[in-house]
Order: structure tokens, then C-alpha cells, then sequence
């Protein structure tokens, strides 16, 4: 592909994906032979090139439209913002989701992760693709978790060029051009940027059979429609529950039966105390966040209030790729409004006038009940220029992601959303002082975020009371794997794994446990005494991570496993530092070495292994070079996986 602007020409959709998104061109971009020297000077070009921020929107509009992005397609979406194809090119071959080779219009992803794997997803995609004949017009492709873990195993159909059924029959679109509040550089300036559709279908298949996947994928109108969320939450309807009590009970499409169910209390207690008020409700409750690394939030919040550059930004990271991770997505397909909610009392408190929710480009229902919920909540003047009369200006943004783990990691996904490729920045400066647009940003995940809602209607000294003295609160987590009832499980800090497996049905012939996913660590079936806190995990010499839980018995090949966590860490390696980029290749190497040989004379590799291990912990930029030898190292000292 020319990496400078060349004569390849859109085709009439790819221009149309494209003019959907930014409006029509002005006068002055018609006629694709005009020289940069034109383009530089363009009416409105300063504003094109302000908007950077619209390159991962407009590769997602053309994808959708066309099934991939061809040269001239690349091209002309580069002279509309103005972006070095070169650069472009970049940002589109870094994720997953996107072509630029020609392809079907339908992909259907195959997750074969690691309760998909455990689950039989490796016969899955070689039966599927036995059934499906050359010019059937389906692409198979071998995907890292699709976020379904509690079905597994799982598919998801994506058929290009046609408009997606609305979650609701009543879902509101996005509202008009601009916003409230301070905005970055030429926000509003770009036509049409507000008011576009999503041009393609989506099928989820889940559990996955070789049938159901096949029809996913050829005649997706003829699938069944995805399972209610409460069916992902085996306590639902339990009174008890704090985080997931209106999911199966509230209706997620409807408005009113959120604020009936408790909705948009926590708001308006937030209006009452003020930005310092909530702030310091927040700290006193002793809520950390729940992705990993349990910052304490109230401090967050507090640094980025106090940062005297404006604009403030919050951005909620819905991006969970960490295998084995769906509570998010049950949170947003159950609970939508909650998270509108708590976003705009996060804002408030720090600051902010916009909000960025990056949510996964694997999750169609999420996305859907989220845009219904933002479009509703705006309509009825909880977002906008006057959120409830109170004179406070917020509005939210969805940006979906498009497959890279990476983009977990806050400021790869801050250069995600400005339209760079999404690789983490190095620290200092933090965030919360140069963050998204290079201004003061807090970021949360959505667990994070929904549990601000409880801090406040039941005050902070009532929410500490939750858990133990260090870690406070209800926590959310995802059970998976060898299992009688898996799905997202809401338990106080401080039950033991035991408890929660119990109530899970874990099988019997126990063979070992994941704790926080691929990048957490394994424990054994005599550990399970091990209290689920943040301390108590890290006294145990593992991690609570994100709160995955997957078990496995003793009929799942543990080396095999060990290698498909190396396979996704060599695939999710952004390659920006040396550490990363070269230790997770050695080390799905070794693995694999280890695996074809059952184990037998490994004492090499895993000597090899310890020393790229630890190189990799030391030297990497950002947290995934720094865990992906995690898992792998517990298997091998805990479990003795290749004895």
C-alpha cells in the first residue's frame, strides 16, 4: 500500500460510510486530484485536523459499511481529517477487528480463549469451517475472548453493509451536533458527527454449537436472540444484592423504571454535598478501583479536580478484554442507566463538562443499550446543557474499541480515542495531569463507577462497613469454566474463594484455579481458604486482578492452556518496548516446545522461561509485559504443571 495520499479512489459506499460520519465535503474537497498543497489550505481544514480524534470512528465506519478498508477508502478518510496515510495505516493494522485486505462481508470470530478452549472451541472452529464451503461469503477467525465467558463457547457473527436491529424498538438516536461544556479543539465543527447509524448485524452465538454458529454466520435473521442479562447472574432477584440488584428486575430499556427502582438518587445527593462533598464521600468509604490495581478513587477524583488546566475529562473504560472478564458487559446490557448516572456524578465531582465511555467493539447489546440509555437520559434533560435544572453541563460520548487488549491500559486507550494507535504512555505525567487531549482526566472502569452509586445514597461510613477494613465494599466477580452455575457473582471483600465456588457448584476433580485472568495466577483445590480481598490475595502470593474466577478440572490439558495464555500475550504485545515485544514471543515459544515434547525434558525452557519472566516484570512500559509470565510462573511453582 502507498503510504502517501496516491490516486486510489473510494468506492460510492466507502465514500458515503465516510460522509455519513463527517458530512458532506465542502465545495473545495471535490475532485480526488486536487494537490495537499489544496487540501492544506481547505476551508475548514484547521477543524478536519483538530479532529483526529474521528480516525478509529471513521475506520469503524467503513469496516461496518464494506467489511474492510481498501487503499482508496484509507485515502480519502485521511484527506477528509487530514491524517498522513502512513499514520492511518498504522492505527488500522493495530486492531483486531479491522482489514485492510479484502474480505467477506460477514467475519464470524471464534473465541477460543481460555474457557472457550476448555469448553471444546478448537473442535468448534474445525467443525465450522468444515461446514462451511469456499465463496459460502463467511470468514472463520480465531478471536481472543469475546467476553461470553459464562456461555462458552462462544461466536460472534458481524455482517457488514446492513443497519443493525435497534436493541429497542423506541431507542433514541444521539441528540444534535456539539454539546455542553468545554470540548476538545474543533468539537462540533465536523458535520454529522452526531445522527449516524451503524451499518452492519451482529449475531451472538453462546454457547456455540457447529450449527448455531454456522446460521449465526449465514442467516443470522434466523438466530435466536441473545438470552436476558439475568441469566449471566445466578443471584438475581436476591434483595441483598447492592451492585446487581436491578438486573432481571428493572427494565433496562426503560427510564422510569430505573428512577423506580432507586435511579438518580445518588444524583441528586450529589448535587446537595457539591463536587467537594462527593469527593470526599467517595475517600472516606475507602472504594479503590476494580481493575486491578485498586487506586484509592477518591484520591484520583481529588487530583483531578484540583488541576488548575481546563478542560476536565472523565473517561469510563469498558474495554475489558482480560480473559475470563464479563462483568462490565452485564452491568451495561442490565443496568444501563447506572452507569449514565454514575459517569455524570464522577464528572461533576471532578470537574468535567464530556465524558468518553470506550466500550468494546465485541459487545452489540452493550453498545446498543448503551447509546438507548444516553439518548434517553439526554431527552429527559439528565444530560445536556442543564442536567436536572442544577446549571451543570455533561454529555457523553461512546467510542467503541476494536479489539486490543492493550487498550485496557489507560493512556493506550486515551491515544485509542485521539486516533492514535493504542500504546501506553509513559508515567509521569499522570493522567490526572495530562491525560485524554493532553488535559486532566479521571478514568474508571464500569464496576468502579456503579459502585459510587451505594457510596452515596447509603453514605460512606455505611459502604465501609461492607467488607473488611482494607478492602470495602461489594465486589463483582466472573466465574467461569468447570463450574455448575457460572455468571457474575456479587459477594462483600472478604469471602473466601471457597464460598464463592460453592455457590458457583464447582465440579469435582478440581484441577486448579485462575485468579484475575490471564495476567493473574493460579492456585491450588487446597488454597481455596484464600479470603477474596486485596491484601489477602497478595498474602497468598496471587491477585484478585479484575475478579476473574475460572476453574478448571482435571480433564483440561493444563500445558496446553498455559500455551494459549502465551499465544494471547504474543497476539496483544503492542510491541512498543523490547521486553514485551520480544520476551512474550520467546515465551510462547518455549511453551510450545514444552507442550509438543508432554513435558519432557523441560528443564531448559523453564529456566529460559524464569529469565524472560523476569525480564519482562522489570523492564516492560505498561502492566501487560509485567504479567504475562504471571500465570504461567504460578503453574509452574504452585500446580508443578509440568512434573
Amino acid at each position: 500500500m502507498d503510504l502517501r495520499f496516491g490516486d486510489s479512489k473510494p468506492t460510492d459506499e466507502e465514500r458515503a460510510a465516510v460522509d455519513a460520519l463527517l458530512g458532506p465535503p465542502e465545495s473545495s474537497w471535490e475532485g480526488a486530484d486536487r494537490s495537499d498543497a489544496d487540501l492544506r489550505w481547505a476551508r475548514s481544514g484547521r477543524e478536519a485536523r483538530d479532529r483526529r480524534d474521528l480516525l478509529l470512528p471513521g475506520l469503524h465506519a467503513v469496516n461496518d459499511r464494506v467489511g474492510w478498508i481498501s487503499e482508496g477508502a484509507l485515502d480519502y478518510l485521511c484527506r477528509r481529517l487530514t491524517v498522513p496515510p502512513a499514520e492511518a495505516y498504522g492505527v488500522a493494522t493495530f486492531y483486531a477487528m479491522f482489514s485492510v485486505r479484502p474480505r467477506p462481508a460477514t467475519v464470524l470470530h471464534v473465541c477460543t480463549d481460555l474457557a472457550c478452549t476448555a469448553a471444546g472451541a478448537a473442535g468448534l472452529c474445525a467443525d465450522v469451517e468444515s461446514r462451511l464451503p469456499p465463496g459460502s461469503g463467511v470468514q472463520v477467525e480465531r478471536s481472543a475472548c469475546l467476553g461470553l465467558c459464562e456461555r462458552a463457547p462462544a461466536a460472534l457473527a458481524i455482517r457488514a453493509g446492513e443497519s443493525a436491529r435497534p436493541a429497542f424498538e423506541d431507542e433514541a438516536r444521539p441528540g444534535p451536533e456539539g454539546g455542553p461544556g468545554a470540548q476538545p479543539p474543533g468539537e462540533g465543527n465536523v458535520k454529522g458527527r452526531r445522527g449516524r447509524t451503524t451499518q452492519r448485524s451482529t449475531a451472538v452465538c453462546a454457547p456455540a454449537t457447529p450449527d448455531t454458529a454456522v446460521r449465526a454466520a449465514t442467516a443470522p435473521e434466523t438466530s435466536p436472540p441473545e438470552p436476558p442479562p439475568a441469566t449471566a447472574v445466578p443471584q438475581a432477584g436476591d434483595p441483598a444484592l447492592t451492585l446487581l440488584r436491578r438486573v432481571g428486575t428493572a427494565d433496562p430499556a426503560d427510564l422510569d423504571d430505573y428512577r423506580a427502582h432507586g435511579g438518580y438518587t445518588a444524583l441528586r445527593r450529589a448535587f446537595a454535598l457539591g463536587p467537594a462533598g462527593v469527593i470526599r464521600e467517595v475517600t472516606d468509604s475507602g472504594l479503590t478501583g476494580r481493575g486491578g490495581a485498586a487506586f484509592p478513587t477518591g484520591r484520583k477524583w481529588q487530583a483531578t479536580a484540583s488541576q488548575p488546566d481546563h478542560p476536565h475529562y472523565l473517561v469510563c473504560n469498558a474495554d475489558e478484554s482480560e480473559p475470563g472478564t464479563f462483568k462490565d458487559r452485564v452491568l451495561m446490557e442490565g443496568d444501563p442507566y447506572a452507569l449514565v448516572e454514575a459517569m455524570t456524578i464522577a464528572a461533576y465531582a471532578t470537574g468535567a463538562h464530556r465524558g468518553y465511555l470506550y466500550l468494546r467493539g465485541e459487545y452489540p447489546r452493550a453498545l446498543r443499550r448503551m447509546e438507548h440509555a444516553i439518548g434517553q437520559a439526554r431527552a429527559r434533560g439528565l444530560l445536556g446543557d442543564d442536567v436536572l435544572g442544577q446549571g451543570y453541563a455533561f454529555d457523553i460520548e461512546i467510542r467503541r474499541g476494536a479489539g486490543a487488549y492493550i487498550c485496557g491500559e489507560e493512556t493506550a486507550l486515551f491515544n485509542s480515542i485521539e486516533g492514535h494507535r493504542g500504546e501506553p504512555r509513559s508515567k509521569p505525567p499522570f493522567p490526572v495531569e495530562k491525560g485524554l487531549f493532553g488535559r486532566p482526566t479521571a478514568e474508571n472502569n464500569v464496576e468502579t463507577l456503579v459502585n459510587v452509586l451505594p457510596v452515596l445514597t447509603l453514605g460512606a461510613q455505611a459502604y465501609a462497613a461492607i467488607g473488611t477494613g482494607k478492602s470495602t465494599g461489594p465486589k463483582l466477580f466472573c466465574v467461569s469454566g468447570s463450574v455448575a452455575r457460572p455468571g457474575v457473582y456479587e459477594l462483600p471483600f472478604g469471602a473466601t474463594l471457597g464460598e464463592l465456588l460453592r455457590l458457583a457448584g464447582v465440579r469435582d476433580n478440581l484441577r486448579a484455579v485462575l485468579l484475575g485472568g490471564a495476567a493473574g495466577g493460579f492456585v491450588r483445590p487446597d488454597e481455596l481458604d484464600i479470603p477474596l480481598t486485596f491484601e489477602g490475595t497478595r498474602e497468598a502470593g496471587t491477585t484478585l486482578g479484575s475478579g476473574v474466577v475460572m476453574a478448571f478440572d482435571d480433564t483440561v490439558p493444563l500445558p496446553r492452556l498455559l500455551l494459549r495464555i502465551a499465544e494471547f500475550f504474543r497476539d496483544e504485545s503492542c510491541g512498543q518496548c523490547v521486553p514485551c515485544r520480544v520476551g512474550t514471543v520467546r515465551q510462547e515459544e518455549a511453551l510450545r516446545r514444552i507442550a509438543d515434547r508432554t513435558g519432557d525434558g523441560a528443564a531448559d525452557d523453564i529456566a529460559l522461561l524464569r529469565e524472560v519472566g523476569r525480564t519482562m516484570r522489570d523492564a516492560s512500559i505498561c502492566g501487560l509485559g509485567q504479567t504475562a509470565w504471571n500465570a504461567v510462573e504460578s503453574a509452574i511453582d504452585r500446580l508443578g504443571a509440568y512434573e
